[in-house]
C-alpha cells in the first residue's frame, strides 16, 4: 500500500489538528468506517512502549527519552508521520529487541511533537489500526518491521446481545467515574457522547486501572464482541473494588469539629515551630516545672502548682481556657514567694537620706528612724501600716520612696483615686476570660520581693459601687494579724504580705471608713510655713527646674527674698506645687534669654518677679485697727493652710433678734447663738444691762462671703465681739484668739493650730488666745515660727474677756 494512500488519513476528523487546537474531537462511526478500510503500509518503524497499550482511536501523549525512540519520531515526524506502537513485555528492559516487544500493536499517527528542556521529547499519538509484526527487518537505528494487518470482527446488523454489552459499559463507566475520586465529572459526557462502537470499547478500555498483560491480552482480541464482554468484566470488578472502598472508609470516616481540627492545627504548628528552632508547648511545660522546683514556697503550693501543671498538660492549646491556665502558672512562677530584699539597718545613712530629700516632717522622719531601729533589734517585726495624712503637695508621696531607699527595698506605688471595683484589689476568678489578679499581686510581681515598700496613694479617694467596695477588700491588706495569708482570686492561694510596709496618703481622714483607719497609724502632715517653703525652693525645687529646663546655677540665681516674694505673693497653699510651677515660670523667662542671646539678669531681682509673674495678687492678711467696737480677730483652717478672720457685728434698734450673714455653716451659726445666750444669761457678772437685749438687735457678719465656712473655733471670737459691741469697750490691740465655747461658759480646744498660728505671725499680730489643752500643740512647733508671739491659755470664757477686752471706749462710742 502506497504512502499517498495512507495520507488519506489526514482528511478523518481526528487527524484535523489544528497546531493551536486544545480540544481533540471524538472518533464518529464515519471516522472509524474510513479507518478501517484504510490499507496499512508493508514496513512500519517499531516504537516500543514500557507501561502502556495504545488502542485504535485513542489519544495518548508519550514521553520518548531513549535515542532510538527520540531518532524514530524525528524521523517519522519529518516523513509520514505513521509509526508503530507495541509494548514491552518486560518493561524494566532498556534496549529491547524483536524478543522483548510484543508481536501485536497499533499503528499510531503523530499528531504533535514537543521537546522538552531536559532532553526528552514529548510526542502526542493517535491510535489507527491494529497490526501484527511479521518480520524485524532493522533493529538500527530504530526497529523497522514488515506488519500486516488485523481484521477486526465485529457483530452484523443490530446484534441485541452486542448492544446490551455497549450499553452496559456505558451505565458501568459512568458508575465508576462517579464512585471514583479521581476522575473528574465532566469524563461522563465524555463516555455519552461516543457513537463509535468500536472506540467506545477502545476508549474504556485504555482508561481501565489494568496491567499492562491485561490490556495488550485485550488489544489481541480480534472479535469486538468478545472484547467488549472482556472489558465489561474487568470494569465490573473495576466498580465493585471502589464501591468496598468507599464502604470501608464511610464506615471509619469520622466528622473533625472544631476542637479536633484546630488539635491537628496544632500539632502541625508545633513541627513548624520545632523546626525553626522554638520551643514547642510540651518543651515550655517541662521549663515551667523545672523553673517551679526553684521556688522557694512550701510544699503545698508545689503540689498545688503540679496539679494545675498537669491540668493544662490534658488541655487543648488552642482551647480559651488554656491561654488563661498558661497565664495562671506564670503568674506563679513570677510572683516572688519568700523571696526577701535585705534592709540597710545603717540608721545615719538613712536619716541622711530623709533629710536630704524632705526639708521639715520632722514627726515623719522620726518615726521612720523608729521603725528601722526596732527591725534592726528584733529582725522579725511585723511591717506597720502608716497613713501619712495632710493637704496636697506636701511631700506624702514621695516619703515612701526615701523610706525606700533609705530601707534599700523596692518602691511600689499604686494610686487608688477613683477605684471602684472589689477586683482590683482581690482580682478576678480565673473562670472569666480575661481574668487577672489584683493591683496588689501584680505590684508584687514588679518588684520582685516580698518586703517592698508599698505606697497606696489617695486612700480617701476610693468609691463604692454595684462592683464592690474596695476600702473593705483592703481591710485584709492592712491587716498585719491577717495579711500574713492575703487571698486573691486569681491566685487561688494565700500570699504572705507580713513584711510589706504599706504606707497609705489621704488628703482627708474623715472620708476612710472606720475600720479601715483603725488598722493604720496617722501621721498627720501639716503645711509648711513660708520659711519652710523657702528653704524647699532654695534646696529642691529651683536646682530640680534648673536642671529639667537646661540651665545651670551659673547662668540663674534666685534669693531668698525674691523666693518668699513668689510665696507670699503669688501662692496661697499648704504644700509646694504652686510655688514650683511659679519657679519654672520665671526660670522660663531666662531660658528663653538664654537661647535668643538676650540679656538677662543672672540674678532674678523682684523687679524681673514682676514682670514674669505679673502684680502679686494674693497680698497677706493684715490685721485691722481695734478702733470699732464689735470687730474681732479669729484663726481659721483652710484647706490651703491657716488664715485670719475677722469677726463683726452691729447693733441697731429692735426687739432683740439676731442675724448671721457671710455664708457660715450650721456649727458656726450655733456658736453666735450659743455666745449670745451666755451674755443674755450673765449679764449681771459682764456688768449689762439687761434691756439692752431686748431693745436692739445684733448683725454678725463674717467677710469674704462668698467663701463657705464652717467649724465652732471661732465661738470665743464671736462672744468677744458681741461683749465688745454692748460695752462699746475696745478690743485688745494686735490680739486673735481661737477655741470653741460652751453654754456653761468653758472653753473647748480645736485643731489646725500650727496652721493658725503661722496665719497670725504673717498678719502681725502679737497675741494669741487659745484653749489650755491646745498647750501641746505649741510645745510641737519650733520656737524659730512663734518667736515674738504671746500666748494665753484659758479655760473659761470669763478668762477670754478679760484678757481680750480693755477698759477703753472705742470712737463714736455709743449710749446704749
Amino acid at each position: 500500500m502506497s504512502n499517498h494512500k495512507i495520507s488519506t488519513i489526514d482528511n478523518l476528523s481526528l487527524q484535523e489538528l489544528d497546531s493551536q487546537a486544545e480540544l481533540i474531537p471524538l472518533l464518529t462511526p464515519e471516522d472509524e468506517e474510513e479507518m478501517m478500510n484504510e490499507v496499512l503500509p508493508e514496513t512500519i518503524p517499531i516504537l516500543p512502549l514500557r507501561n502502556m497499550v495504545l488502542f485504535p482511536g485513542v489519544v495518548i501523549p508519550i514521553t520518548a527519552g531513549r535515542d532510538k525512540s527520540i531518532k524514530l519520531i524525528d524521523d517519522a515526524n519529518a516523513a509520514g508521520k505513521i509509526i508503530g506502537v507495541v509494548a514491552q513485555i518486560d518493561e524494566d528492559v532498556e534496549e529491547p529487541n524483536k524478543n522483548d516487544i510484543h508481536k501485536i500493536g497499533t499503528v499510531a499517527r503523530i499528531l504533535r511533537v514537543l521537546k522538552m528542556p531536559d532532553g526528552n521529547t514529548t510526542v502526542i499519538l493517535q491510535g489507527k489500526k491494529r497490526f501484527e509484526i511479521a518480520e524485524i527487518i532493522e533493529e538500527e537505528p530504530y526497529m523497522m518491521a514488515t506488519i500486516t494487518d488485523i481484521v477486526e470482527k465485529k457483530p452484523k446488523g443490530k446484534n441485541t446481545e452486542f448492544l446490551a454489552i455497549l450499553d452496559s459499559v456505558k451505565d458501568v463507566a459512568i458508575q465508576i467515574i462517579k464512585e471514583s475520586p479521581n476522575i473528574p465529572s465532566e469524563a461522563t459526557f465524555a463516555i455519552k457522547n461516543i457513537e463509535s462502537q468500536s472506540f467506545l470499547v477502545n476508549f474504556v478500555t485504555s482508561n481501565l486501572n489494568l496491567s499492562v498483560k491485561e490490556k495488550q491480552d485485550l488489544l489481541a482480541i480480534n472479535n469486538l464482541k468478545d472484547r467488549a464482554l472482556e472489558t465489561l468484566k474487568y470494569m465490573n470488578i473495576e466498580l465493585q473494588k471502589l464501591e468496598l472502598k468507599n464502604d470501608i472508609q464511610s464506615k471509619v470516616r469520622f466528622d473533625l469539629d472544631q476542637q479536633q481540627r484546630e488539635y491537628f492545627l496544632h500539632q502541625q504548628m508545633k513541627t513548624i515551630q520545632e523546626e525553626l528552632g522554638g520551643a514547642s508547648q510540651e518543651e515550655e511545660m517541662d521549663e515551667m516545672l523545672v523553673k517551679s522546683k526553684t521556688k522557694k514556697w512550701d510544699e503545698k503550693c508545689q503540689k498545688h502548682f503540679e496539679k494545675e501543671l498537669s491540668k493544662m498538660r490534658r488541655m487543648n492549646p488552642q482551647a480559651p481556657d488554656f491561654g488563661i491556665q498558661r497565664n495562671y502558672l506564670e503568674l506563679l512562677l513570677d510572683l516572688p514567694w519568700n523571696e526577701y530584699s535585705k534592709d540597710n539597718f545603717d540608721l545615719k545613712r538613712a536619716q541622711k537620706i530623709l533629710d536630704r530629700d524632705h526639708f521639715g516632717l520632722e514627726d515623719v522622719k522620726k518615726r521612720m528612724i523608729e521603725h528601722l531601729a526596732v527591725l534592726k533589734l528584733r529582725n522579725d517585726m511585723k511591717s506597720p501600716i502608716i497613713c501619712l495624712t495632710g493637704p496636697p503637695g506636701v511631700g506624702k508621696t514621695s516619703i515612701g520612696r526615701s523610706v525606700a531607699e533609705a530601707l534599700g527595698r523596692e518602691y511600689v506605688r499604686i494610686s487608688l483615686g477613683g477605684l471602684r471595683d472589689e477586683a482590683e484589689i482581690r482580682g478576678h476568678r480565673k473562670t472569666y476570660i480575661g481574668a487577672m489578679p489584683g493591683r496588689i499581686i501584680q505590684s508584687l510581681k514588679k518588684a520582685g520581693t516580698s518586703n517592698p515598700v508599698f505606697v497606696l496613694d489617695e486612700i480617701d479617694k476610693l468609691s463604692n459601687s454595684n462592683h464592690g467596695d474596695p476600702s473593705s477588700a483592703l481591710l485584709e491588706v492592712l491587716d498585719p494579724e491577717q495579711n500574713n495569708a492575703f487571698y486573691d482570686n486569681f491566685v487561688e492561694l494565700g500570699y504572705d504580705l507580713s513584711k510589706v510596709m504599706f504606707i497609705a496618703t489621704s488628703n482627708n481622714m474623715a472620708a476612710i471608713q472606720p475600720a479601715l483607719k483603725d488598722r493604720m497609724e496617722v501621721i498627720k502632715m501639716s503645711g509648711y510655713t513660708i520659711e519652710e517653703k523657702v528653704e524647699i525652693a532654695k534646696r529642691h525645687l529651683f536646682p530640680r527646674q534648673l536642671k529639667e529646663h537646661g540651665l545651670t546655677s551659673k547662668e540663674l540665681t534666685i534669693g531668698k527674698k525674691q523666693l518668699e516674694k513668689i510665696v507670699e505673693g503669688y501662692t496661697r497653699e499648704s504644700g509646694v506645687r504652686g510655688l514650683e510651677a511659679k519657679i519654672a515660670q520665671v526660670i522660663r523667662n531666662a531660658a528663653k534669654s538664654v537661647a535668643m542671646e538676650e540679656e538677662y539678669n543672672k540674678k532674678v531681682t523682684d523687679a524681673d518677679i514682676v514682670q514674669v509673674l505679673g502684680v502679686p495678687r494674693l497680698e497677706r492678711d493684715k490685721y485691722e485697727t481695734n478702733d470699732v467696737a464689735g470687730v474681732v480677730t479669729g484663726l481659721a483652717w483652710t484647706s490651703v493652710g491657716g488664715d485670719i478672720l475677722f469677726i463683726e457685728s452691729l447693733i441697731s434698734p429692735g426687739k432683740g433678734g439676731m442675724t448671721i450673714t457671710g455664708n457660715l455653716g450650721t456649727v458656726m451659726k450655733e456658736s453666735a447663738t450659743i455666745a449670745l445666750e451666755y451674755i443674755k444669761a450673765n449679764t449681771e457678772l459682764l456688768g449689762l444691762n439687761p434691756e439692752i437685749l431686748t431693745k436692739y438687735n445684733i448683725h454678725i457678719h463674717v467677710p469674704e462671703g462668698a467663701t463657705p465656712k464652717d467649724g465652732p473655733s471661732a465661738g470665743i471670737a464671736m462672744l468677744t465681739s458681741m461683749v465688745s459691741l454692748f460695752t462699746q469697750k475696745r478690743v485688745k490691740k494686735n490680739i486673735a484668739m481661737t477655741g470653741e465655747i460652751t453654754l456653761r461658759g468653758k472653753v473647748l480646744p480645736v485643731g489646725g493650730i500650727k496652721e493658725k498660728i503661722l496665719a497670725a505671725k504673717r498678719a502681725n499680730i502679737k497675741e494669741i488666745i487659745l484653749c489650755h489643752e491646745n498647750k501641746s500643740d505649741i510645745d510641737e512647733i519650733k520656737p524659730e515660727y512663734i518667736e515674738g508671739l504671746t500666748f494665753h491659755y484659758v479655760k473659761e470664757m470669763s478668762e477670754v474677756l478679760e484678757i481680750a477686752i480693755t477698759n477703753q471706749k472705742v470712737k463714736n462710742a455709743k449710749n446704749l
